[in-house]
């Protein structure tokens, strides 16, 4: 019966290899509930102690034998006591530790410890969020979730685009009735031209004029002219069509003001002016100047306007969408009042530590650090910043050029007319003759 019963065995575990292998490739979050999680439970449970100890969240309490006054008895050493944790949660793909804060600790103590949580508990990642006083929340997700986001959805909505997935699942969503304008920041070949013509291929069939300006000679939003009711190619080019923008929301007020409304959505919708989207490619090609007369003109000009835009133009229907490979102090003084005003920010992998500052610095420093960490293999994986103030790691999804391109064609019969913006093209063209 020896050989018999070993063959059996070998059989049976064979097939739940099989088997195991099979729930993990079609159904990992059922593998994560049969096998991982109960796994990373136990290492939660059984490594939390040493982990406290060695990272500074424990703390030291009075030994029992302790006399009026906080006296100790000889021979009674002061002993470190790890915080109280409750038992991990499981989550879709991942596990939660709620944490007990002693008095005088805070959640900061714990943000430095994720590298030795991560290594302790054999996650991808660990988070930390304080959802009340007291209380700290650690977050891990046993593997990343953004190497094969899949594809989310999201209800159809006017300036509402489906851009990818975030880490825990959802939908990443760029609202722009919620939030009005948006920064993106992003290294070469780091997924944001990727992002812009998601952007578009989303917007392409609402009723709303997308109009581009792309100072590297139209390379990039060129290829979408057939949906862009103006395009800028050039700084001069570009003071025009942001002029001409900038008389428009004039417009826009003294009709709000004659209505007595106060944004143009609460108009009727014979009276609504359609809404227009600004996607602006590399903003430095704006800011910066060669030393000219000329161009430090146009360079104070550009600044001047897409300032305005963006502290006057959301409740007109005028955003913008501003995107560049390095954002910083250096390309002038404009750049950092006119990021305050973008309340959206997605910053991508960056060459330079000063642009996820620039980008995502003071709105929560953690996400800075994770910013940072992407790697160049991670394209498209970026950080953003939500309508409720927090941010997540996300990653648009994949939309090929000819894709993009192609939906613009379908969509170009809806490209809204703005007269304004063609004859300051056309004028600028006769100036130059």
């Amino acid at each position: 019966m020896g050989p018999i019963l070993l063959a059996f065995v070998l059989a049976v575990a064979a097939w739940l290899l099989v088997v195991g292998d099979l729930v993990r490739r079609h159904r990992p979050a059922w593998h994560w509930y049969l096998t991982g999680y109960p796994a990373a439970a136990w290492r939660v449970v059984f490594t939390w102690r040493r982990v406290a100890l060695l990272n500074d969240l424990a703390v030291s309490r009075l030994p029992a034998r302790t006399l009026v006054g906080h006296l100790l008895v000889k021979g009674d050493p002061v002993r470190p006591v790890a915080p109280r944790i409750s038992f991990p949660r499981a989550t879709r793909m991942g596990l939660s530790v709620v944490v007990r804060l002693d008095a005088g600790q805070t959640p900061a103590t714990y943000m430095q410890a994720t590298d030795a949580l991560v290594h302790a508990w054999k996650v991808h990642a660990v988070r930390v969020t304080s959802p009340e006083r007291g209380l700290v929340l650690l977050t891990a997700t046993a593997t990343d979730p953004l190497e094969r986001p899949g594809l989310a959805s999201a209800p159809a909505e006017l300036l509402s685009a489906l851009i990818g997935a975030v880490e825990t699942g959802g939908a990443w969503v760029m609202n722009l009735r919620l939030v009005p304008h948006w920064l993106i920041a992003g290294a070469t070949r780091s997924g944001k031209s990727t992002l812009l013509a998601r952007l578009i291929t989303q917007l392409a069939p609402q009723p709303v004029a997308l109009v581009g300006v792309d100072c590297k000679g139209g390379m990039e939003l060129g290829l979408f002219t057939d949906r862009l009711s103006a395009l800028a190619t050039c700084r001069r080019e570009a003071v025009a069509v942001l002029t001409a923008l900038v008389v428009d929301m004039q417009d826009r007020m003294n009709a709000c003001r004659t209505a007595g409304v106060r944004s143009i959505w609460e108009l009727p919708d014979k009276l609504r002016p359609v809404p227009v989207v600004v996607l602006v490619d590399e903003i430095a090609e704006l800011y910066l100047s060669d030393g000219t007369r000329q161009s430090k003109a146009e360079a104070e000009q550009c600044s001047t306007l897409l300032l305005r835009l963006a502290q006057l133009g959301a409740a007109l229907g005028l955003h913008l969408v501003v995107a560049g490979q390095r954002v910083g102090s250096d390309l002038g003084p404009g750049v950092t009042a006119l990021r305050a005003q973008l309340g959206g920010r997605i910053c991508h992998r960056v060459n330079d530590p000063g642009t996820a500052e620039m980008t995502l610095g003071d709105l929560n420093k953690d996400a800075v650090t994770v910013a940072q960490a992407i790697t160049a293999q991670e394209r498209g994986v970026a950080v953003c910043t939500g309508p409720d103030g927090g941010w997540a790691r996300a990653r648009s999804h994949l939309t090929p050029t000819d894709e993009a391109v192609g939906t613009a064609r379908k969509h170009s019969g809806m490209t809204p007319e703005l007269p304004a913006l063609d004859r300051a093209l056309v004028a600028l063209e006769g100036d130059g003759k």
